[in-house]
């Protein structure tokens, strides 16, 4: 739609600018730090430098910060250009397929990407979701050119309990260690002539894996710099389309309507790793980017009862909003289990929607987000989600002697999996693709998600066998905030519907 054009004073204009750029510097400088009045952690990556960046504290945040490498300064002449609209209030045309047609990103989101070549013009969701996490696009390094090294070598660095992103794909299996990829987010990598990209969202907690081809085209992905929904939003380097990173749909630009395919993949402790494929190979250090790796650059940011950064979302307050949950995508329904309960129990037989499922949890993985050291954190441990039939017969688990064991065989299993001891030893269960996500994250994009829940009653029913999705009347929580549910909500789980 033609807009007037109305004459601006050519210094007030510059002055604005120039203001939102001291802004976004003085966010990537001081961006990992938790704001001394909210608790709140900036996700923060310093520009590639050639010597480390040391995270300033709160009393070393500068008044005033150079413009970090890679923000784009517009000229004047751009900056004339662009149509001064008020925010919201654009008539947006939208194409009988649900994709809107009119570029109507606001001022402060054209200032961020006024030099990208994203087709601004095909888009599936409101462009004022979207907002700056700080860093410029690319200002948080993907790793591309990954290099791997052996689980002994990486053993000098690397200690048992730090959690990594296990992914096997074909008899190759490769543990991408968090204490690395917190700092890069996505890792380009090809497994098994596989291309794939290894996610993780230090924000929503969410590591996620995708098969990196679109209609048999490999795309190279990096990130944007901008957040919807808390959550990391990437871009494809070819047609530089937006793509959500929870959710691996394309939401802005050519490639709107595509839909990137999930791999299995899990979040495991670097010992859980070894212990399953000893062959394994691990990302290396040798980055190409000096990083201090080991270090948590979102210390304490887990922490039950903290707010999440940069969420203005509906709050879904079935959950504490930064409870861990397991999460699984069927079909027909999305299903949600609390850690909390699942840390208790260690196993749940459940079915959802005619899937089965075996949910499976096992101690000695260190938070990534905990204390300062990864090393150091508290142990929240491992999760795996797998079909429960293997050769024609249903599995049922139970804990016993603080392993998983079936009912069936008494064979024991490991988180990943793995048949390592008994009858099946050697058989492998067929993974089902799951995260484990901060629960606020989980819930915006996923709002009618069913929580599993189980009562104190059910607890020593659910560590033994044949137990599926019995829920209880009051939900258990590692807070204050546990609510009492109406009787009558006690089936496979508690919808937003019901809740409200």
């Amino acid at each position: 739609m033609d807009r007037p054009k109305k004459n601006r004073p050519i210094g007030l204009v510059v002055a604005g600018i120039v203001g939102i750029v001291l802004l976004v510097a003085i966010g990537a400088v001081a961006a990992v730090n938790i704001a001394a009045n909210n608790n709140v952690v900036v996700e923060q990556e310093p520009a590639r430098a050639a010597t480390p960046v040391q995270a300033p504290t709160p009393t070393e945040i500068p008044t005033e910060a150079p413009i970090p490498a890679g923000t784009a300064v517009p000229t004047e002449a751009e900056i004339d250009a662009v149509p001064e609209t008020a925010e919201g209030d654009n008539d947006v045309v939208t194409a009988q397929d649900g994709i809107l047609t009119e570029d109507d990103r606001p001022t402060r989101l054209r200032g961020v990407t006024g030099s990208w070549n994203t087709n601004w013009n095909r888009h599936i969701i409101e462009y004022d979701e979207l907002l700056s996490g700080g860093p410029p696009r690319d200002g948080i390094p993907s790793i591309d050119e990954p290099k791997f090294i052996g689980s002994d070598e990486a053993a000098a660095w690397l200690a048992d309990n730090e959690p990594v992103i296990s992914l096997e794909i074909d008899g190759d299996a490769r543990a991408y260690p968090l204490q690395i990829v917190t700092w890069h987010e996505i890792v380009n990598d090809t497994v098994a002539d596989v291309p794939v990209i290894v996610t993780f969202c230090p924000l929503c907690n969410s590591a996620i894996t995708f098969d990196r081809r679109v209609d048999g085209q490999v795309y190279e992905f990096g990130t944007s710099g901008l957040l919807r929904n808390s959550d990391l939003v990437m871009y494809d380097r070819t047609t530089e389309s937006l793509w959500q990173q929870l959710t691996g749909e394309a939401i802005v630009g050519d490639q709107v309507g595509s839909q990137l395919d999930f791999l299995s993949s899990s979040i495991v402790s670097f010992a859980d790793f070894r212990q399953a494929y000893p062959e394994g190979i691990v990302l290396s250090r040798d980055t190409g980017n000096q990083r201090d790796y080991g270090r948590n650059p979102y210390a304490g940011y887990d922490t039950i009862g903290r707010s999440p950064f940069l969420f203005d979302g509906e709050d879904d307050d079935r959950l504490p909003a930064m409870e861990r949950v397991v999460t699984v995508a069927l079909a027909d329904a999305d299903v949600a289990y609390p850690l909390s309960l699942l840390s208790e129990v260690r196993v749940i037989n459940d079915t959802q929607t005619g899937q089965d499922l075996a949910v499976f949890h096992a101690d000695g993985t260190s938070s990534a987000l905990g204390a300062g050291t990864i090393a150091d954190a508290d142990d929240i441990g491992a999760t795996g989600v797998f079909d429960p039939n293997l050769e024609g017969q249903k599995l049922t688990f139970l804990i016993e002697d603080g392993k998983i064991v079936d009912e069936q065989t008494g064979t024991t299993w490991s988180v990943l999996g793995q048949a390592i001891d008994g009858t099946l030893a050697g058989k492998s269960l067929t993974p089902i693709v799951h995260g484990d996500h901060f629960w606020f994250a989980w819930a915006a994009f996923k709002p009618d998600t069913i929580i599993f829940q189980g009562g104190e009653a059910q607890r020593e029913n659910l560590k033994g066998a044949n137990v599926c999705a019995t829920v209880c009347a009051t939900h258990s929580s590692t807070t204050s905030t546990a609510r009492t549910l109406p009787q009558e909500y006690g089936q496979p789980g508690i919808t937003r519907q019901q809740w409200r």
